[in-house]
């Protein structure tokens, strides 16, 4: 879809929400490509908001976001961006805002998401030089998951009613044995982080929007932060003010619904994010590669040596990572891979992936 479309479609849901400002942020959330919210996006949104700002555009800013999540630190520094601009900053959620994404939304006056809106559970998974290596990917490291050693230690004294000092103790040594000391420091640390983000973000609403008591802001932390138990666990609209108590989180109107969900289609189809990356698949849809061929024999002689392997280098095109648009402007982070297929005689394929080129750019 071209930049025409989507800003035609950015300035529809503007009118719909009652001529605010919408800058959209997504990060592809396609499976085998997915990116996170990272703080290099803060200078392009800057860019959106003071070219808004110079054209004399709405006070009423719109973050337009969809997300897997990502740094904890992108939300504080976003929304406090965002309120350098507005009057009023809301949230739209048409599809997914998890883990940073959802933080995020605890930043907003108003939250208004599309009935296929989802919001996420705050605890954060850490990946670090002191992690475990992942047993089915060599070279990479698991994460961490805070709510995965809450519950280890839950299992131990609950479960398995081990209570003895010098038991807990064995316990922990087991745990350790498998985890670093130091990773686990981390994963506190940024529990910790997390929940300070969190009553941060609830705490600097705007004057024209209802200030949250403490009492519920510490009740919203804990349901986010330790009371859902899966971190992919999805946090409807009703789900989100009925059981967390956001109260500042709406239903999409008729009108609203339909735009978002027509602005979030063009990115989807953009970005593919309803098909999974598979890249030798992609490569080879754009470069067939044949078997080796067969040498050439004469009287049980080969004739001449031939390659063992057919070995073909396909550029892949650039893929969209993440997305910051407005009607002033459009940036998104690419990457570009080159994949490599060899095949044999038998026609045995393998493959190495590998980035060409990465970065942002505009249109």
């Amino acid at each position: 879809m071209s930049r025409d479309d989507r800003m035609a479609a950015i300035q529809a849901l503007q009118a719909a929400r009652g001529d605010t400002t919408v800058i959209t942020y997504l990060t592809s959330t396609r499976a085998g490509l997915e990116s996170s919210m990272s703080l290099d996006v803060i200078p392009r949104i800057y860019r959106h908001l003071t070219e808004a700002a110079a054209a004399g555009a709405s006070r009423n800013i719109d973050l337009f976001i969809h997300s897997n999540g990502g740094d904890g630190i992108v939300p504080w520094r976003l929304i406090t961006l965002l309120r350098e601009f507005a009057d009023k900053v809301t949230v739209l959620v048409p599809h997914r805002a998890f883990s940073a994404a959802t933080l995020t939304a605890l930043g907003a006056d108003e939250v208004v998401m599309h009935p296929m809106g989802m919001l996420g559970p705050t605890d954060p998974t850490v990946t670090g030089p002191f992690n475990p290596g992942d047993p089915n990917a060599q070279g990479q490291l698991l994460g961490v998951s805070v709510e995965d050693v809450a519950a280890y230690i839950a299992l131990v004294k609950d479960d398995f009613g081990i209570g003895h000092e010098d038991e807990l103790i064995q316990s922990l040594n087991s745990l350790t044995d498998k985890v670093h000391p130091l990773a686990l420091g981390a994963v506190k640390r940024s529990s910790l982080q997390s929940q300070m983000m969190g009553r941060k973000l609830l705490g600097i609403r705007s004057d024209g929007a209802e200030k949250l008591a403490d009492h519920k802001i510490d009740g919203v932390i804990k349901k986010l932060g330790s009371e859902l138990f899966f971190h992919g666990h999805p946090i409807n609209r009703q789900e989100a003010r009925d059981d967390v108590g956001l109260d500042f989180v709406r239903d999409a109107s008729s009108a609203e619904e339909s735009a978002m969900w027509a602005l979030y289609e063009l990115y989807e189809s953009e970005m593919k994010l309803e098909t999974a990356f598979q890249p030798i698949e992609e490569a080879l849809a754009i470069t067939p590669v044949d078997p080796a061929p067969v040498p050439l024999m004469m009287n049980g002689q080969q004739l001449h040596p031939v390659p063992q392997l057919n070995v073909v280098s396909i550029d892949l095109d650039p893929c969209r990572m993440a997305v910051v648009e407005s009607t002033t402007r459009c940036d998104f982070a690419f990457v570009k891979l080159n994949v490599t297929v060899a095949r044999d005689l038998a026609g045995k394929t393998n493959a190495n992936v590998s980035v060409v080129r990465q970065g942002w750019d505009s249109e």
